[in-house]
């Protein structure tokens, strides 16, 4: 579907801000205005970043915080095992080194602890001495353990939609709270939890300025922690709108001074080595970090994110590469088996096995929704005959909240999450009442959500035009990712040259359009697809072709390729780009 947009304001666009008319047209139709376009094409930190103390509680976290720094008290950080988890730790933990104070981090097992805080940790903590404890990217739904949490102050900063009942806790910093200021919810609701962080550190760091605390030493730079930042806003899959997107656009620029010795590790052992893009943060290195509390062990991200030895950051990127080897033939074999119990005629998709790694069930739930463009759960029974379910959604059905009802009406023992992915916890009994409240509830939808997949487009383009100019130009509005989609262009009738299986799964094209320009492209596990058929077709029909045009720089040189979304067979002569 080509999006709309006005011509009279792509012509005000060509003349105020002196771009092209592609640029132009780009601008207007994802909704900019004149007055905000200039800090959209140049995402200021200082513009964007609001005041932490908006946040409901955060006054109360960061007193908190001052005082236990004054005191010398025993700070404790639980993280989530995911990578907004990791980052979310990694940042407390490199901040507080930087301010010379002690810190504990503590990732739960995910096969045997489960997620977010726990009677038996707490309470060991609490004997150990510690009375203060960050918890981060959980919390919210944490009830039975913190109400057993006597004799620690619990600080929760969260993202998770929460129930309208709180849990205790000392302070509860979490924008989706509802009962936060709208404004808040409206502007920051869409921010990971690592976003949450880095706005308490924020607001803790101007705390500790105000009273004089870095007169006797330096104060840290906390814009070399936007690495962090970035990489947890973009693997949690968060709107790259508004503050996260100037979070990741800075993050990403600290990410390529490879300061951190974990991250540079990391991409070290991947063979990154062209400038990181949002592609390399949510497909290469998060799903190695991830791989470790899903597989292996839950620890090891956020110690690689915050180690300052390059030993032990070698050591644990070997292991974490060795762990998603793991998860990727974990992940195939029970992808296989969820296809055979996909009913396509369904508005939404519910699979289970006893046998599936709970580890990988959130991967798998991925892969289905995205290709059937359906609100998917995926679930795995434990011994004790317990299902543990991830749920991943399409826009239009905010799953987190979703769980929360189910679980007032008795259809799952508990569970929590955000709009867009979901955990939960349920019984064999409770699955059909939990799958038909799921399949109601779309029905009662049905009006407001489109099922069906729908690719937009933003134009045509002719292989000529892709010149380098054009595309930095365009690469004016990355990062590219949810909420700021990367531009897709038609190509019409053009040919397929040749093609090569990579990896017998991915296929490279080589392009033509009859006039001598010929250009590469990329597409994606597409050879079981019809969408590959039509591209390795010998027949040689010409095609419409949808794709994302990109410029790769590589050992000093540039070269223009296309990532392939689509095609289907022309009806029309080559039409001229517009």
């Amino acid at each position: 579907m080509l999006r709309d947009y006005e011509e009279v304001h792509a012509l005000a666009f060509m003349q105020k801000l002196e771009v092209s008319p592609t640029l132009a047209r780009l601008l207007t139709m994802r909704g900019h205005d004149l007055q905000g376009a200039p800090l959209f094409l140049e995402p200021s930190l200082r513009q964007h970043l609001p005041d932490p103390l908006s946040l409901k509680d955060m006054d109360k976290a960061i007193e908190r915080l001052f005082k236990a720094i004054t005191l010398q008290e025993k700070i404790l950080v639980w993280g989530d095992y995911d990578v907004d988890g990791a980052t979310s730790s990694a940042l407390f933990c490199r901040f507080f080194k930087a301010l010379n104070v002690p810190i504990a981090l503590y990732i739960p097992d995910r096969q045997k602890e489960g997620y977010g805080p726990n009677i038996p940790g707490i309470k060991k903590f609490i004997s150990q001495g510690y009375t203060v404890m960050i918890t981060v990217d959980c919390g919210t739904t944490s009830f039975e353990a913190l109400e057993a949490a006597e004799g620690i102050d619990v600080l929760i900063l969260d993202h998770h939609a929460p129930e309208v009942k709180l849990p205790p806790a000392y302070a509860i910093v979490n924008p989706n709270r509802l009962d936060e200021n709208e404004h808040v919810t409206q502007s920051l609701g869409h921010l990971a939890a690592v976003g949450v962080s880095f706005l308490c550190i924020v607001a803790l760091n101007r705390a500790l300025r105000n009273a004089g605390f870095y007169k006797t030493q330096q104060e840290p730079n906390l814009m070399d922690f936007l690495d962090l930042v970035a990489l947890g806003t973009v693997c949690d899959v968060m709107p790259l709108t508004g503050l996260n997107r100037t979070f990741v656009a800075q993050g990403l620029k600290v990410m390529a001074g490879r300061k951190n010795l974990g991250l540079r590790a990391l991409s070290d052992s991947t063979g990154i080595e062209e400038t990181p893009t949002p592609y390399h943060l949510g497909f290469v290195i998060g799903p190695r970090i991830n791989a470790g509390g899903r597989v292996g062990e839950s620890f090891l991200g956020a110690r690689l994110l915050s180690t300052e030895s390059s030993e032990e950051a070698f050591e644990i990127s070997q292991k974490l590469n060795a762990y998603n080897q793991e998860r990727r033939l974990l992940e195939s074999e029970a992808l296989d088996q969820a296809f055979l119990q996909v009913q396509p005629e369904l508005p939404a998709i519910v699979v289970d096995r006893e046998s599936w790694h709970e580890g990988i069930i959130g991967i798998v739930a991925g892969r289905l929704k995205e290709r059937f463009h359906k609100p998917t759960a995926v679930i795995t029974w434990t011994s004790k005959g317990v299902g543990k379910g991830s749920a991943r959604s399409i826009y239009g059905f905010d799953f987190g909240r979703f769980i929360h009802k189910a679980h007032h009406l008795g259809y799952v023992l508990g569970g929590g999450g955000h709009a867009m992915a979901a955990g939960f916890s349920l019984t064999k009994e409770q699955l059909p009442l939990f799958t038909n409240f799921l399949l109601s509830e779309l029905e009662r939808l049905a009006d407001e959500m489109d099922l069906r997949p729908t690719l937009f487009c933003d134009g045509y383009l002719d292989l000529r035009s892709l010149t380098p100019s054009l595309l930095q130009e365009i690469e004016t509005l990355a990062p590219f990712g949810v909420g700021n989609s990367t531009p897709k262009f038609i190509f019409s009738a053009v040919m397929v040259d040749s093609y090569q299986l990579i990896q017998d799964q991915h296929i490279r094209c080589r392009f033509s359009q009859g006039d001598g320009v010929v250009v590469e492209g990329m597409g994606f596990r597409l050879k079981e697809s019809s969408l590959g058929t039509m591209l390795m077709d010998r027949s040689r029909r010409p095609l419409d072709l949808l794709a994302s045009p990109k410029l790769n720089t590589w050992a000093g040189k540039t070269k223009i390729n296309l990532m392939i979304e689509d095609a289907t067979p022309a009806l029309l002569p080559m039409r001229k780009a517009s």
